[in-house]
């Protein structure tokens, strides 16, 4: 199995005595350090202009996160498990899972780094157009392919990333299994498409997959072990207060060769 996760919108800064990346030690460093460095470089120049912030797509609230960005190099390192946070990575519980190779993060600034992969703290968006790069998505296609194509083949890779990540990098048609991972909820007898439920939803599925004696390595199977949810308590309603499960799963084939299948998850 390969799990692909995207990064969480806010990150938690590692302790301030920590060390600082080292981008030789990271994941991928025979493919992807060249990119990363241009990306930090581009990121840093960027962070430092008057307009940082529509560049980057975001708030002035986050002046200090963009402040960052000029400094990254020498910022206190974690390891991504730490740095990620959010609904999916609450819910998956991943900083206490043993990485074991299965999962990687797919990030506008890194390419994809593992769990353990020791980060900085950063503020950058696959879907920024980054002067002196440029869109994010499209110049990471060639150097991902490099790192996960040579990972993914004979494999099931579990993708629950969000479109804007996942048009950094798809499987190539017919070298593996390449199953998305779509929630819906059911409220009486109608089913729709949820976005906070969702995250958590996928994050206890990530989880589940990653705690399992073994793991999944073909559609099949991975049907099986989102199966095994079915019935169980997936999370609760923020307000209410109410418990929801997972009611139901299936797994809807691939309408082209080049698509991927979906497992379908249904909460209500």
């Amino acid at each position: 199995m390969l799990l692909l996760l995207p990064p969480s919108e806010g990150k938690t800064p590692a302790p301030d005595d920590a060390a600082p990346v080292d981008l030789a030690a990271l994941s991928g460093a025979d493919t992807l350090t060249s990119q990363r460095q241009a990306v930090l470089a581009a990121l840093a120049e960027a962070s430092a202009r008057p307009d940082a912030h529509a560049l980057l797509g975001v708030g002035t609230s986050l002046a200090g996160e963009v402040q960052r960005n000029t400094r990254l190099h020498a910022e206190p390192a974690a390891p991504a498990a730490h740095v990620y946070t959010g609904v999916l990575y609450a819910a998956a519980g991943l900083a206490s899972v043993p990485d074991t190779g299965a999962v990687r993060v797919v990030s506008g600034l890194w390419g994809a780094v593992a769990p353990g992969d020791r980060i900085p703290a950063y503020r950058l968006s696959m879907g920024v157009d980054l002067p002196g790069v440029g869109k994010l998505a499209a110049a990471w296609r060639v150097p991902l392919e490099a790192a996960l194509g040579a990972r993914a083949p004979g494999d099931v890779v579990v993708d629950c990333r969000s479109a804007t990540y996942l048009a950094a990098w798809k499987p190539l048609p017919g070298t593996s299994e390449w199953v998305t991972v779509r929630v819906v909820r059911e409220v009486a007898g109608r089913r729709a498409v949820v976005s906070h439920n969702a995250k958590h939803t996928r994050g206890v599925l990530a989880g589940h997959l990653l705690r399992r004696a073994a793991a999944p390595t073909s559609a099949a199977e991975l049907l099986d072990a989102a199966g095994e949810l079915v019935g169980t308590v997936i999370g609760t309603e923020v307000g209410t207060g109410l418990d929801y499960r997972l009611l139901e799963v299936s797994l809807e084939k691939a309408r082209t060769r080049s698509a991927p299948a979906t497992l379908e998850l249904v909460i209500g």
